[in-house]
């Protein structure tokens, strides 16, 4: 029987959940054993879990877990040094070199579990089968806007919150842009065509923002990209990753630009392959943005957990697009499951012999 425990997120700022009461009743129907972690932050409440059948834990549990329980979370663990023995599925931002990603692996090695990466679960042709992408487009987006609105009164974007809807978040930052009494910023959004450049243009669209709308075509010549620095607002929602082309260089922080708010939607600074030089670390819900320059500034936005400013649809959206992949957690040796298992493999070997 395939146990599946759904730890609470330790992560300030994150309210976000990867599965349903809906899903729990699913899984259980189709014979899983469910735990759920209490958590009273999460968007949606814990007694909804428990009726849904779901035996209920307590708060950050889950090393206590039984040997073979799966598990599942979304964003990083306390980052304590411990051995990590059972197999995990999150987010885990380890496979790019990253340093906290390598401190990560380490911890698995010393354990002997296994990390399965929400971002590596895809199909046979390597297509992704659930992604928080469009939120976090459409969050960025709406963080971007809000430091060129900070800009144009003098200032630097302030700590940032959470909303109950996207309808409040929209409304608050329209009026925002209107008290500027300026004239819409116009916005470059490259990675158009995905799911992250879809929620980023949907945003600025709905916010009255003038979009240029980039993907593979208008950047197969790998660059120097000039049109990046003409516009006011640049929205990257393209991956870090080999072969990846420059998009802002790190003379770009100079004078003589109209470009003055990046949004690194796919923020991976500590990356070697980020596309955007200007930076060298994620920003925070309390402090949003980075400013690089000045005369004319030049702000960072580069969190990495926007779609938790919208926790109840992201939630949602993504808990359904994933269950039908946790659904096969029953034939973790299969699959979607056996893909990110390898690739786990071949990262943690690496490291181990280096």
């Amino acid at each position: 029987m395939t146990h599946l425990w759904v730890r609470a997120e330790s992560r300030p700022n994150e309210d976000r959940v990867g599965i349903t009461p809906e899903g729990v009743a699913d899984l259980i129907a189709r014979g899983f054993t469910v735990t759920v972690e209490d958590s009273p932050r999460r968007v949606l409440p814990t007694d909804a879990y428990a009726r849904a059948g779901a035996a209920i834990a307590p708060e950050g549990s889950w090393p206590a877990a039984p040997d073979d329980a799966i598990v599942f979370g979304l964003k990083e663990l306390p980052d304590d040094g411990t051995p990590l023995r059972h197999r995990h599925v999150m987010f885990g931002h380890a496979f790019k070199g990253q340093p906290a990603g390598q401190a990560l692996l380490r911890r698995f090695a010393a354990g002997g579990g296994r990390l399965y990466d929400l971002e590596y679960l895809t199909d046979e042709e390597g297509r992704r089968l659930a992604a928080f992408g469009y939120w976090a487009g459409y969050a960025g987006a709406a963080v971007s806007l809000k430091a060129w609105a900070a800009q144009q009164r003098g200032g630097i974007c302030g700590p940032i919150r959470a909303y109950a809807d996207k309808d409040l978040l929209l409304d608050e930052l329209r009026a925002q842009l209107d008290a500027t009494g300026r004239a819409r910023p116009r916005a470059l959004v490259i990675g158009a065509k995905g799911r992250v450049g879809t929620g980023a243009a949907d945003l600025l669209v709905a916010m009255g923002a003038p979009v240029t709308r980039w993907d593979m075509a208008e950047t197969a010549h790998g660059g120097p990209f000039p049109e990046v620095l003409a516009h006011d607002i640049f929205v990257n929602a393209i991956l870090a990753q080999p072969g990846a082309p420059v998009f802002v260089p790190a003379t770009a922080a100079a004078p003589g630009r109209a470009l003055t708010v990046i949004g690194d939607v796919a923020c991976d600074p500590a990356s070697d392959f980020s596309p955007i030089k200007v930076y060298d670390r994620t920003t925070t819900w309390a402090r949003p943005v980075l400013r690089v320059a000045d005369r004319p500034p030049l702000d960072v936005m580069a969190i990495d957990n926007l779609p938790s400013m919208l926790p109840r649809e992201s939630s949602l959206d993504y808990a359904g697009q994933l269950l039908p992949v946790l659904a096969r957690l029953d034939r973790i040796e299969d699959g979607p499951w056996v893909r990110a298992g390898a690739l786990f493999q071949a990262h943690r070997d690496r490291l181990t012999q280096t």
